[in-house]
C-alpha cells in the first residue's frame, strides 16, 4: 500500500538569505550538524572522521556532473536552449560521451516551440572563448523525436573531438535553479565532486562536495573503508512534490552502476560493519540493491526497482546480505564484473532502512523528496535538527553545510 503522506507536514520556513548561493572558499569548512543520538550538535566538517565508527564502509557516489546546457538559434535568431539528460545513441554512457562527430540525447528543451529543423550554437553563451575553435567544431542540434516532456536531439560537430569534449567546449554547469543565478567560472570546479569519475549527471551529489583529499585520508586513518557506487543524477531530483498526497508524486528513474568488487565488500560489511551513505544518492542505490537481489532470489532479473516497490506488502523476510549476495551469485553465473541497474525508489516515512545506517547529507529544500528521505532515517527528530540548523546559522542546500545522522 502506498503510504498516506501529507507533503504539508515537511515544510519549514526557509529565508532566501539562508541558501548558499556560492561555496565556501575551502570546502572542509563547512558546518557539520551532528544527530547520532537524537541531539543534534555543531562541529566542523573537517573532523567528521572521529565521528564515524570504526571498520565501517563509507560509500560515495562517484558521478561527474557535465555541462549539460547549451544554447542555439535559429536562423530566425530565436534562442534555444537544449539541456541534455542521458544519452539516447549510444544509450552507454561512455560510449556516447565517446562518440565523434554525431550522438543522441534526450533533452529538455527551452523555447520548443520555435525548434525547428536544425538548429547552430551560440558562441557567446560558451563555457570555451576561443571563438576560432569553436566555429571550426561547427556543432549543430536537429529535433529527432518529440516524447512526453522530453526530447531526443540529435547533435553533429566537424573534427575529431569527443562528444565529452565538445561539452566541455560548448556547454554550461548546470547549477541547480534555485541559486537564482547564472554559472560562474568557479562553479566548473566546486559543483563538483574531487573524486568524481564518470560522466553523467546533470546535478552534483551534493554531499561529496565538502570532502578533499586530506578529509578521505582522516577517514582511512580512522579505519572506516572508502568504496563508490556510480549513480548518474537526472534533472528531476529538482522537481517539486506538486500534489499535497505524497501518493500521486511520480518519481524520476535513474541509472546506476556497482561493482562485483564492491558487491562482495558490502556483503563482508553488512555481516559485521556499519554502512555510511555520502548522499541521497548513495543511499537510494544502496536501498535499490536490496530489491535487485530480491529479484534474484525470487527468479527474476535485477534490472529496475520501482518508485512503490518497498511499500508492497509483498512479506519479504531475505536479509540485506542475501539479498547482495545474490546479486553477487548473478553477476558470477553471468560472467559480469558489473550490475547496470535503474532506480525509481522513493524513500518516505515508513521506508525500512535495509543497508544505511549512517547518512552524510546537506540540508534539503522544503516539502522535497530529499527532505522526506531524511524523516524516513531520522524520524519526527528532523524537525528539531533543522530548526536547531536555522537557529545556529547552518547555510542551507547545495553550496551549504552538512550534516551526519544515525538511523534511528
Amino acid at each position: 500500500m502506498r503510504p498516506d503522506i501529507d507533503i504539508n507536514d515537511y515544510d519549514y520556513p526557509l529565508p532566501e538569505e539562508r541558501i548558499a548561493k556560492f561555496p565556501l572558499e575551502h570546502r572542509d569548512d563547512s558546518k557539520l550538524l551532528v544527530n547520532v543520538d537524537g541531539t543534534p550538535r555543531e562541529a566542523r566538517f573537517k573532523d567528521i572522521a572521529q565521528l564515524l565508527p570504526e571498520g565501517s564502509l563509507m560509500v560515495f557516489n562517484e558521478t561527474k556532473v557535465i555541462p549539460a546546457r547549451l544554447f542555439f538559434k535559429r536562423d530566425t535568431g530565436a534562442l534555444i536552449e537544449i539541456f541534455c539528460l542521458e544519452p539516447y545513441e549510444p544509450s552507454d554512457y561512455q560510449l556516447c560521451f565517446a562518440t565523434n562527430r554525431t550522438c543522441r540525447f534526450k533533452c529538455m528543451v527551452g523555447n520548443l516551440k520555435r525548434f525547428k529543423g536544425t538548429v547552430s550554437l551560440v558562441t557567446d553563451h560558451c563555457n570555451a572563448s576561443d571563438m576560432a575553435l569553436l566555429d571550426a567544431l561547427d556543432l549543430k542540434a536537429t529535433m529527432v523525436e518529440r516524447l512526453d516532456n522530453t526530447c531526443i536531439v540529435e547533435f553533429t560537430w566537424q573534427g575529431g573531438d569527443s562528444f565529452s569534449h565538445v561539452m566541455s567546449l560548448c556547454g554550461n554547469m548546470p547549477i541547480p535553479p534555485y541559486l537564482n543565478r547564472d554559472t560562474v567560472e568557479s562553479d566548473y570546479e566546486r559543483y563538483q565532486t574531487t573524486y568524481a569519475r564518470w560522466e553523467g549527471s546533470v546535478a552534483a551529489p551534493t554531499a561529496g562536495l565538502h570532502f578533499t583529499p586530506e578529509v578521505m585520508q582522516s577517514i582511512r586513518d580512522r579505519n572506516v573503508d572508502i568504496d563508490y557506487v556510480t549513480l548518474h543524477v537526472g534533472a528531476g531530483t529538482f522537481l517539486p512534490v506538486k500534489s499535497r498526497n505524497v501518493a500521486e508524486h511520480n518519481m524520476h528513474s535513474e541509472p546506476f552502476v556497482v561493482t562485483k568488487a564492491f558487491l562482495i565488500k558490502l556483503s563482508e560489511r553488512l555481516e559485521n560493519g556499519r554502512v555510511i551513505a555520502v548522499g541521497t544518492t548513495s543511499t537510494r542505490t544502496l536501498e535499490s540493491l536490496y530489491y535487485l537481489g530480491v529479484h534474484c532470489l525470487e527468479g527474476g532479473e535485477p534490472d529496475v526497482v520501482n518508485q512503490w516497490e518497498p511499500y508492497l506488502d509483498q512479506g519479504y523476510q531475505y536479509t540485506a546480505k542475501e539479498a547482495v549476495d545474490a546479486l553477487v551469485n548473478y553477476l558470477e553465473s553471468n560472467k559480469m564484473d558489473k550490475l547496470t541497474a535503474r532506480t525509481s525508489l522513493i524513500i518516505v516515512p515508513g521506508f525500512q532502512y535495509r543497508m544505511v545506517e549512517y547518512l552524510v547529507t546537506n540540508f534539503h529544500q522544503p516539502k522535497s523528496t530529499l527532505l522526506l528521505l531524511i524523516a524516513a532515517l531520522v524520524g519526527d527528530g528532523w524537525r528539531d535538527m533543522y530548526r536547531f540548523a536555522l537557529d545556529h546559522g547552518f547555510r542551507f542546500l547545495s553550496y551549504g553545510d552538512s550534516s551526519l545522522l544515525k538511523s534511528r
